[in-house]
């Protein structure tokens, strides 16, 4: 018997519904808010979850990630009376199951609801995989682990990789993660900058050349194909490959084998492909920039890499890692930070992503190299100024709130409920910022939180905080 929960303020459907799945022998909760769903997600481990997308407090499609992330991670069944091709895309790109329109097909209903069980329990015979190698790859948020959930998998085998995503976002970083996790990692990690690739040139540096081939090939070179053999070829804004080699490329990843300029033989080279993109490969096949058989041939999997903006709980531990890597480069003491430091970075929108941060953060200790606390003063202008601009939007929204009805006093919830929720992200919070700047030795941490080691042991294992 599975655990299922339905989240729908349609109580007659909810009524329905849950009448059906009994019949099917399984258990069934209902909630009819976003909030009562949430909670029950956060102390039941449901199978599945039958999820509302106009709900009275929210958008069901905005709490996708977040209930996968949960313990269980239930599969998640979208049920919306209102069709909508693009809701429908955002719910299966964010993980959902399914998409289902009212009325709904009860026959429809249950055949996805018996693949869903049937996918989960065959995921959980299968050998739990080994954990990630994954140091350079900072965050927890819901959006980041679904990306890294689907690097996880992908990771072991030797399917070709298109990593997307705005520039910054650290795609270049994934690469690296997919190698040092796969069998080739004992073997090269070659970098092919396609936006640096000089056109007359790109086919020697890509297949080598013998000596004479052209005009000054004094001597014989190794292509960068030839290089990857055995490891990983990581081909870097894919979408500048000039047209002209693109032809060749698609052989080479067809048969891995070709022929260095000016050679008459030709030569092997077995390597996984890994390539990343900031553009719009099926408009640039549009209009005839980009190969569509290439572009099939890349993309065995694709890995969306979230913007900045839309994770910014990661804000924060990015930039005490990279504060510290680059204390460290720099020989300085590491930095303390005034609790609005981190405010004014989260209310900035970062267009240049995490890349953007990490220079920003140079910029900072540059800045405030003598100082021992980083004040939100440090920050370019630029920050700060978008930073105000926010807070005075936030106080007209939570004015423009305050002279509406007062909400229904069943939506409030309990004042310990409150206390305790946030007393428990609070700790959670400082164990993962003095594991961080600790780097996870104990007597450290222990000494900088004044907490006894059994104490310590005791909050890390209540909030699921690794020691390794």
């Amino acid at each position: 018997m599975s655990k299922i929960l339905i989240i729908d303020d349609d109580k007659l459907l909810a009524n329905t519904l849950s009448r059906f799945i009994l019949h099917m022998e399984h258990s069934v909760t209902c909630a009819l808010t976003l909030e009562d769903g949430l909670k029950e997600v956060s102390t039941g481990a449901f199978d599945v979850v039958f999820l509302d997308v106009n709900l009275p407090d929210g958008s069901g499609l905005d709490v996708i990630p977040v209930i996968r992330k949960e313990p269980s991670s239930p599969e998640i069944i979208i049920i919306t009376g209102e069709g909508d091709p693009d809701g429908a895309e955002l719910a299966i790109k964010s993980g959902a199951w399914a998409y289902i329109e009212k009325p709904l097909s009860m026959e429809n209903v249950e055949l996805q609801l018996v693949r869903a069980l049937q996918y989960r329990k065959e995921e959980a015979d299968i050998k739990p995989p080994v954990a990630l190698k994954r140091e350079d790859i900072i965050g927890s948020s819901p959006q980041l682990e679904t990306s890294l959930d689907l690097l996880a998998q992908v990771a072991g085998s030797d399917a070709n990789v298109l990593l997307t995503g705005e520039t910054g976002t650290g795609k270049e970083v994934f690469a690296k993660t997919i190698h040092r996790n796969s069998s080739r990692a004992g073997k090269n990690f070659v970098v092919v900058d396609c936006t640096a690739l000089p056109e007359t040139l790109v086919e020697s540096m890509l297949f080598g050349h013998e000596r004479g081939a052209f005009t000054g090939a004094e001597k014989a070179r190794t292509g960068l194909v030839k290089e990857a053999d055995g490891g990983t070829l990581f081909l870097d804004e894919v979408g500048e490959l000039p047209l002209s080699v693109q032809k060749d490329f698609l052989r080479v990843l067809q048969e891995n084998r070709f022929r260095p300029l000016g050679s008459n033989k030709e030569i092997e080279s077995d390597f996984r492909l890994v390539s990343a993109t900031n553009r719009d490969l099926e408009k640039m096949i549009e209009s005839g920039e980009f190969r569509k058989d290439l572009f099939f041939r890349l993309q065995s999997v694709i890995i969306e890499l979230p913007p900045l903006k839309i994770r910014s709980r990661d804000i924060k531990d990015l930039t005490i890692h990279y504060m510290v890597k680059l204390c460290e480069r720099y020989g300085m003491e590491t930095k303390g930070f005034s609790p609005d430091f981190f405010e004014t970075l989260a209310a900035y929108n970062w267009p240049g992503n995490v890349r953007e941060l990490i220079h920003t953060m140079e910029r900072v200790l540059t800045v405030a190299r003598f100082e021992p606390t980083l004040f939100p003063r440090h920050l370019p202008t630029k920050i700060r100024a978008h930073a105000a601009r926010a807070s005075i939007s936030k106080k007209e929204t939570d004015k423009d709130l305050l002279e509406k009805d007062t909400l229904p006093a069943e939506m409030l919830p309990k004042l310990q409920d409150v206390r305790e929720t946030a007393v428990s992200k609070a700790e959670k919070q400082y164990l993962y910022d003095l594991m961080l700047l600790t780097k996870k030795e104990i007597k450290e941490a222990c000494r900088v939180s004044g907490l006894s080691q059994s104490r310590l042991y005791h909050l890390m294992k209540k909030h699921k905080i690794s020691r390794t």
